[in-house]
This record gives structure tokens, sequence and C-alpha cells, in this order.
């Protein structure tokens, strides 16, 4: 038997590389190669690169200027949770949940009603809500323009549930927390919304409704998320509920919309 390593065989054309077409189609590390017992050096490297953007996405602050700037002509709010900085946000998600006495001195002072109030809260990804957030507000409010919305929430040091206390003393009928998803490898500005029919605290997860993977690395578009989350409302307030019981029945969207543009 020929015991001789392949990977010095003469005879193997190495211009070839028969996972390149697989790699094309996946974000997925496949078939990175090896130096002796270790990956390559150009695949370590890599690694380590989206690792470190990956905690910059968790560490870094949320430009609350350049945020309303870029959500303008809407108004918008400012608050905070009781999580007083990122550490403790990420020790305590407790915190993250409940209102800080500030924001609920600013919130008590605004208009009660609305149909709809969204929130833009920092989460895990504030490099997500600074590309992605803005774009997607103003998409989705071209299909709900019908709708009566509050000014738009900016929550740090927020999590998903914050929007349930946020809600609810805007007596809001429905809130929509748009919020940077946990970083991965692959991608670390991706944005969620999560859509919860008559906010109030102690809401389950079970009763929202989440669109996710909203980014520019094929990812959901703007347009796509904006259609799905204007439908998800009207069926919302249809129906007077969200969660595992509103299905999301939308029919299909075609190809092109998937594509990360606002319109």
């Amino acid at each position: 038997m020929d015991t001789s390593d392949i990977r010095t065989d003469p005879r193997r054309d190495l211009s070839k590389d028969p996972w390149s077409a697989l790699r094309g189609a996946t974000a997925a590390r496949i078939g990175l190669g090896r130096t002796g017992d270790a990956m390559p050096l150009d695949a370590v490297l890599d690694f380590q690169h989206a690792h470190a953007r990956a905690r910059d996405a968790v560490h870094a602050p949320l430009d609350l200027d350049a945020l309303a700037a870029d959500i303008a002509p809407l108004d918008t709010v400012r608050v905070r949770s009781e999580a007083t900085d990122r550490s403790i946000y990420l020790r305590r998600p407790d915190l993250g949940r409940r209102l800080g006495m500030e924001g609920a001195q600013a919130l008590a002072a605004m208009p009660k009603g609305a149909d709809l109030v969204f929130v833009v809260a920092d989460g895990l990804s504030a490099t997500a809500v600074a590309v992605h957030a803005a774009p997607l507000v103003h998409a989705a409010m071209e299909r709900l323009g019908d709708l009566r919305t509050g000014p738009v929430v900016l929550a740090t040091q927020a999590r998903v549930a914050l929007g349930d206390d946020i809600g609810a003393r805007l007596g809001a009928g429905m809130v929509a927390v748009l919020i940077g998803e946990r970083p991965g490898l692959s991608v670390a500005e991706s944005l969620g919304v999560y859509l919860t029919h008559g906010p109030k605290c102690g809401r389950r997860d079970s009763e929202r409704n989440c669109i996710s993977n909203i980014h520019g690395k094929g990812g959901l578009g703007y347009a796509a998320a904006a259609d799905k989350l204007a439908w998800l409302v009207r069926e919302a307030k249809r129906r007077g509920l969200t969660g595992v019981d509103l299905k999301d029945d939308m029919p299909a969207l075609p190809a092109s919309t998937h594509l990360l543009a606002s319109t």
C-alpha cells in the first residue's frame, strides 16, 4: 500500500479547491485545510478577527445623537434601563428589563394610547442598531402610515422585555422592539424585531412574534422585514394577540425583496 501523504503527492492539483463552491454558499467555516496539525494562519486570523468584532459589537456604546438624526423627522425620546452601565447590563439581565427612573419620568409626559410604539434598543449589538434600525423604522412607517404611532423610544442597556414596560406606560396597543441580536462569528451586526400585543410587565417570550436575521450579509432585507412586520401588526390588531397563536401565514415574498434595500 502506498502510504505517501496526498498533500505532497506531485500528481495532486493544488490549484483546484473542492471546497470553494461550498464555501460560497454558506457563512460556516468549512474546508479550512490545515498546516501540519493546525489550521492555516489565514483561517486562524480570520477566526480571531471575527471573535474580536463580536466582542466589540457587544461592548460598543450606541451613538444616540447619530441614531436620532437618522430616524428624523420622526420624534424620538431617550430612556435607559435600571442597568447603569454595560458591565451591570451583561451580569444582570433582570435590570435590563426594567425602566430607569429618568426614563419613566420622560414617558409620563408623552401622549398615550398609540396603536404601535417602536422601541429601538441597543441589546447585544449596538453596531446592528446603528446600521440597520433607522432604515427599517422608515420602511415600516411607510407601510403603517394609517396607524397611530408614538415617538420612537431609544433605549440603552435594554433587553427585549423592556419594551413591555415602555409600552404599558404609554398605553400602547402594541410595541415593536428593534434590538441588536447576540453577535456570532459570521455576523456581528444582526438586528431582530419583537412584536408584542398588549404590552405589560411579565409578558412571556411565547407572547411575542420575532423577525430575526436582518443584516447585509445574506440576511433579511429592510423591505422584506418591513413587509413582514406590517403584516404581523395588522393581524395582531385584528385578532388581538401575538405570539405562538399568531402564525406567520403571510404569502411568500419575491426573492428580490430579500435584498438589503430600504425601499
